[in-house]
């Protein structure tokens, strides 16, 4: 579906590559289809970017090195860290002195000098400095975007404002003005075209704004009890299902569904703590950042019943994993109305097949 709409891959792994080959892309006849996007490579998936000339997004001096010892004369992108950032939490700042991320800002000399050492092509400069949007640190990004390319000295195709468009989570937020956080980057594209003297691409990575809305978790309610002056909800999802809440304490929207078809919202309202089956005492969806438990006005619902977690299309499925031993959920995918099935329910078998005796 992404691919039919003309969407590139800003891949992170080996498997996110060889997963957007089996969906089509093919960087031999697209050169830009996939770029690769990492501080570190190791090398199986360094092989793999020589051997199909995947553009390399490095984010480290060590890594522009391993690659041109590999790939002489490879086409890169520098991810530099402006030594500032901005996110919706500290773990989704990708930008400052605390972050992993990127070429620090002052050690780009030392990345041209790799570049030069192995003839690397010089395709864009990226920043990604975090998630969410405030449009007046956004015009900070943009400005250390420009001043980076006109102090650099090269040639550049592109510029890359990475990520981090952000979705109204929450009841009442505003949608991100997406005409407004053009215009900002347009203006600094258009300011480096004519500091270059010729047109200069933008490239952007919506994933989240793309997908998130698209996406729910339905989980069942299991038990409904009363711990002391909290009451609970006691669900069949956890953590492993859905990792925002436990590890960002990030908000998804709750809605509740009767297994009877009885009208929930005519009835008592609660509030109410979600919580999962997994034996963690983070396994909390109404929790905030830091893992302060926090409630949720929710209908009265019994065992049997269903709740919605609603915006749960990015960063749901991906973030999945097989802790407590439990295997993946099913996705169904709606399209124009009709249901498909896209990734079955992980069997127990499969859970086992890689351990040994």
């Amino acid at each position: 579906l992404m691919r039919a709409q003309g969407v590139k891959v800003d891949s992170v792994s080996l498997g996110e590559i060889e997963r957007a080959l089996a969906a089509g892309y093919d960087p031999q006849t697209c050169p830009d289809d996939i770029v690769f996007t990492a501080d570190v490579i190791d090398a199986a998936t360094l092989a793999r970017v020589s051997e199909l000339h995947i553009p390399v997004n490095a984010g480290s001096v060590d890594m522009l090195t391993q690659l041109g010892q590999v790939s002489p004369g490879h086409r890169v992108w520098l991810r530099v860290n402006p030594g500032f950032g901005h996110g919706h939490s500290q773990k989704t700042n990708t930008g400052g002195e605390n972050s992993k991320h990127g070429i620090w800002h002052s050690d780009l000399p030392a990345a041209l000098a790799v570049m030069q050492k192995y003839r690397l092509k010089l395709v864009g400069i990226h920043m990604h400095i975090g998630s969410g949007v405030d449009y007046g640190h956004l015009e900070q990004v943009c400005g250390a975007m420009v001043r980076q390319v006109l102090e650099c000295g090269q040639d550049v195709e592109a510029i890359s404002a990475g990520g981090g468009l952000s979705i109204p989570y929450r009841e009442g937020e505003e949608p991100v003005d997406t005409r407004h956080y053009y215009g900002l980057w347009n203006a600094a594209r258009e300011q480096i075209a004519r500091h270059l003297g010729h047109a200069v691409k933008l490239e952007i990575e919506p994933g989240r704004y793309l997908v998130a809305q698209s996406g729910v978790l339905v989980t069942q309610v299991r038990s409904v009890k009363q711990m002391g002056s909290r009451h609970f909800v006691l669900v069949d999802a956890g953590f492993n299902d859905l990792m925002r809440p436990a590890m960002y304490g990030s908000y998804h929207r709750i809605s509740a569904l009767a297994a009877d078809g009885r009208a929930l919202e005519n009835g008592p309202w609660v509030e109410t703590v979600v919580a999962g089956p997994l034996c963690e005492s983070g396994d909390v969806f109404t929790q905030q950042e830091g893992g302060m438990v926090e409630t949720r006005a929710l209908p009265a619902v019994i065992p049997g019943d269903y709740l919605v977690l609603h915006d749960t299309g990015a960063y749901g499925a991906s973030m999945s994993s097989n802790y407590n031993s439990r295997p993946l959920l099913p996705e169904v995918l709606f399209d124009n109305g009709q249901a498909r099935l896209i990734r079955r329910r992980q069997t127990i078998e499969e859970l086992l097949a890689l351990e040994m005796l």
